[in-house]
């Protein structure tokens, strides 16, 4: 069926309540054109239009029908068999799964994918319980036996991800049926769990945190408190051993009191997403200096150079501080997917570019690495290094692309972000309008629209164009100087400003004046190829260096380099960087050339040590690197790849 534009107001999953203490809101964005409107695009055409045949081959649909009674309006319904799924959370590969079909339904009308997503969310409604509970394993599995495992159940986690997906398509559509599901279900919780004292019978929390940051998002979309207050009773119980006082399930410590991020890398990234939330509809000090020093410490010791978090596969967690591997990192694409959403809040918290920052380093790269070009093949876990003669384990843990998973999560969730997009690229507040991330498009709030037009991020020009304005006072568009950068020039009517003269504070370019429509504002950044080292405490990376530019991080594959592997490549740091625009590789890509060594070492296991030894990359065979971007890796055929590069 044809598609059209939707006539619905554009929108996105964090709209704050009227009475927030944030510095900043979210304002509409329209990507039309250049490199996210391609990702989206493919998402929109490929990814989303597969999601219903995927989960019903994978048993999830199948899972609600078994689930609701037979009913003429649900005649599919009436289904023999038993549970399938390997895990009691497969439910919410349906509900991220209804969010990204729903957001793409605020873009556009699409009558085919409204069909599908009418049908399941009526499925997911006959499923519910007449007292609100909803999960079909405990239901179909455990005979209705319920909240006896919290710590491995998932029955919030369930939950969390129905409210954003009912949220998300009462955003989208105006229609109460999921919305409905939504509250039953919230309500229930309400009426079960609670503080000592409360007259609740259950003082306790999810094994995995999700409900809370959902909670706080359905109280703004319905107004009602009791949401808002247990999303906080939630957040303020983990680390007081209700799970067993394990770091794992963010149990070991209370987040107000915790110095450095631990466990489960995704549950405690939505957490602190939660906590965010309260923060800023709260005012909640204690919780706000709680995350801004978590999101220092993680930042500085935990976070890989493409945004990536994750260092364990055993448990899927944080390692310890400067524990960051290549080989076996662990950047599950969720724990990229949940650092954006959790830096997007605190930037709507405190207006701070250095939150922009990382969201496009994650975006760019750990997250967008987690989706083939194609859209249709996934990545589980984002390693920064694959070896020569790498035996791939294959399922969850592959580092090679894969159709599904049997545990789910990561598709969906890439799906629901890739469609909400338009939602974390600017906003307003401080008398103006901020851009946050670069992309061909139309930014705009109230009196403020700023067209926007560029290549970026092959090229680093962004022009913009003034198309609503207030006519009878001045205002600021703030524009984000990415920290990588090192040079820029702007152009603002007749005056033109550099690194050394313009009005930079705390990484926001302001230009406040009295605009007029047709204004334009012209950004250079200076995209030159550049060498990053790692903290010398990051002991895998010691003696190597990463080839980036502009925001993306750059790697190499065993198939642009014939004639032997990878692991002997040594990079010439003494040579420069080239670039060079490649249109007929990976769907067009800018890429770096480097010159390095392919070293031929003997399989002599150790060597006795001599200072003076001839640098290494004087030894060995010249040979051209090419350097793709990170995003792009595993697209072709399988083999080794490589971010850090030694250089001795």
């Amino acid at each position: 069926m044809p598609r059209t534009r939707s006539a619905l107001p554009p929108t996105g999953p964090v709209r704050l309540g009227p009475g927030a203490r944030a510095a900043l809101r979210p304002a509409i964005a329209d990507i039309d054109a250049g490199f996210w409107h391609t990702r989206r695009t493919v998402n929109a055409r490929t990814s989303v239009p597969q999601g219903p045949e995927l989960l019903q081959a994978a048993g999830n649909l199948h899972n609600l029908r078994l689930a609701a009674p037979a009913t003429e309006a649900l005649s599919d319904a009436v289904v023999e068999g038993a549970f399938q799924g390997a895990y009691p959370f497969v439910d919410t590969d349906v509900y991220k799964w209804l969010e990204a079909a729903s957001w793409q339904l605020a873009q556009e009308t699409d009558e085919d994918l409204q069909a599908h997503v009418d049908r399941i969310v009526a499925l997911v409604a006959a499923a519910q319980q007449p007292d609100g509970y909803l999960n079909t394993w405990f239901q179909l599995v455990k005979g209705g036996e319920r909240y006896k495992d919290l710590r491995w159940g998932h029955e919030l986690y369930c939950a969390g991800h129905l409210i954003q997906a009912a949220v998300a398509h009462h955003r989208a559509t105006g229609r109460p049926e999921l919305l409905d599901v939504a509250r039953r279900f919230a309500d229930h919780i309400d009426s079960v769990f609670g503080p000592p004292g409360s007259g609740k019978e259950i003082d306790g929390v999810d094994g995995h945190p999700e409900v809370e940051t959902a909670l706080v998002e359905l109280y703004r979309e319905t107004g009602e408190r009791r949401y808002l207050d247990l999303a906080g009773y939630f957040v303020d119980r983990y680390g007081h051993g209700l799970l067993g006082g394990e770091a794992y399930c963010q149990d070991r410590v209370p987040l107000r009191e915790a110095v450095n991020v631990e466990g489960h890398a995704v549950r405690q990234l939505y957490l602190l997403a939660a906590a965010t939330d309260l923060a800023t509809e709260t005012g909640d000090t204690g919780l706000r200096a709680a995350t801004e020093r978590l999101w220092h410490a993680m930042t500085t010791t935990k976070t890989h150079i493409t945004g990536g978090l994750g260092a364990h596969h055993d448990q899927e967690d944080f390692g310890d501080p400067y524990e960051l591997p290549n080989e076996r990192a662990y950047c599950e694409t969720c724990a990229a997917i949940a650092s954006v959403q959790w830096s997007w809040r605190m930037a709507l918290l405190t207006g701070e570019a250095r939150y922009g920052d990382l969201i496009e380093r994650t975006l760019y790269n750990g997250f967008l690495a987690g989706v083939s070009l194609d859209g249709e093949r996934w990545l589980y876990v984002n390693p920064l290094q694959v070896r020569d003669g790498h035996t791939d384990p294959g399922g969850d843990q592959s580092a090679r692309r894969t159709r599904w998973f049997r545990c789910a999560c990561c598709p969906p969730n890439v799906m629901r972000l890739l469609g909400s997009l338009e939602h974390y690229l600017a906003t307003s507040g401080e008398g103006g309008l901020q851009i946050h991330q670069y992309a061909t498009g139309r930014y705009a709030d109230g009196p403020f629209a700023v067209r926007a037009e560029t290549d970026y991020p092959w090229h680093g020009t962004i022009a913009l164009t003034v198309e609503e304005t207030p006519s009878d006072r001045p205002w600021t568009l703030s524009l984000r100087i990415p920290q990588w950068c090192r040079e820029f020039r702007v152009r603002c009517g007749e005056r033109t400003y550099d690194q050394t003269d313009a009005p930079v504070t705390g990484g926001w370019l302001r230009l406040e004046r009295t605009w007029a429509p047709g204004d334009e504002v012209v950004l250079e950044l200076g995209l030159e190829p550049r060498l990053t080292a790692a903290d010398p405490r990051v002991d895998a990376v010691r003696g190597c260096v990463a080839i980036e530019r502009g925001p993306l991080v750059h790697c190499l594959e065993q198939v642009d380099h014939p004639g032997g592997g990878l692991d002997d490549i040594v990079l010439d740091t003494t040579r420069p960087l080239a670039v060079k625009h490649r249109p007929d590789l990976l769907g067009g890509v800018t890429t770096v050339v480097a010159a390095g060594r392919r070293r031929h070492i003997p399989d002599a296991g150790w060597w006795p040590y001599t200072s003076g030894d001839t640098p290494a990359h004087q030894d060995g065979e010249p040979v051209e690197l090419t350097a793709i971007p990170y995003y792009a890796w595993a697209n072709r055929e399988d083999g080794g790849m490589r971010v850090w590069l030694p250089t001795s």
